[in-house]
């Protein structure tokens, strides 16, 4: 299934993609939540229920008209990114093959939903982007055997992680330059992990400026696939339903070109994945 957060009537749904259009599951069954991670957290009973209920879903419930995008998590108890999970990335910048993943955490805040615009700060024109996997974990998750990793995360979806790469590199911990307000976004749709590859492993993912190819490569790439990263994270920490983990982003990012690129007002910048979709946003100031 494909689910997509969204606003309409200033009230937050959630809905299905299906052949006939966007399905608004609180049309067909109020007693479904309105929220994808409660939803994910309800088990796979609540997921049929709301497969059954988009199926069955009559005109009347679907979504006519704009609707503003949301992201597909919009309150998730954690977001864990990885860094330098790329051999081609890590070397582009200078930086050794990493033996053991690179983790770091991002808020809420720094991320938008598909169709809102990414905020350059007043602060810096140093405004990177990043095309990224997302996965999103599915029931709890603690010292699981490696073997049955990928049965916890529920699916997946897209991210530009994008970052301020000045306040990035200011300090040793990277905090600051991954966490402004509206720099990354997530989205548009969670598509569950029944209807992908293994791992999501395999799937050409491409970042694109003004229609400009500046990322491409493939999941397969990844140096810590999906698989490794919920076995190693799980090693750690508790893993809950909802947590977001951002799995790393491949050469081609703006600060080590030369001239470097960086977005800015007016840029329009898309992340595609194969079988997943494609996140588009727009580039704005900060006023």
């Amino acid at each position: 299934m494909r689910f997509v957060a969204f606003k309409k009537d200033g009230k937050a749904k959630l809905g299905v993609k299906t052949d006939a259009g966007l399905v608004d599951l609180s049309a067909v069954d109020k007693s479904l939540p309105t929220d994808l991670r409660e939803l994910i957290a309800a088990g796979k009973g609540a997921m049929n229920k709301a497969a059954r209920a988009a199926k069955k879903a009559t005109p009347k419930a679907l979504v006519t008209g704009r609707v503003s995008y949301l992201t597909p998590i919009q309150n998730p108890q954690k977001i864990i990114c990885i860094g330098l999970n790329y051999k081609d990335h890590a070397a582009e910048a200078g930086l050794k093959i990493p033996t053991y993943p690179v983790v770091f955490v991002r808020f809420p805040t720094s991320f938008v939903g598909h169709g809102q615009p990414l905020i350059r700060p007043k602060l810096s024109k140093h405004f990177d982007y990043e095309a990224e996997l997302v996965a999103v974990i599915g029931k709890k998750a603690r010292n699981v055997k490696k073997s049955e990793a990928l049965d916890y995360v529920a699916g997946y979806s897209i991210a530009n992680e994008g970052s301020i790469r000045d306040y990035q590199m200011k300090a040793s911990q990277w905090t600051v330059g991954k966490n402004f307000d509206q720099t990354g976004s997530i989205g548009p749709e969670f598509v569950t992990a029944d209807e992908l590859p293994a791992g999501a492993k395999g799937l050409n993912i491409q970042c694109r400026v003004n229609g400009k190819v500046l990322q491409d490569s493939n999941t397969r790439e990844m140096i810590f696939d999906t698989k490794t990263l919920v076995y190693e994270l799980a090693r750690a920490i508790t893993l809950m339903p909802g947590d977001i983990i951002l799995t790393g982003t491949s050469a081609g990012v703006g600060f080590v070109r030369k001239p470097p690129i960086f977005l800015k007002d007016g840029d329009k910048c898309e992340v595609e994945i194969e079988k997943i979709g494609v996140l588009s946003n727009p580039v704005k100031n900060e006023k």
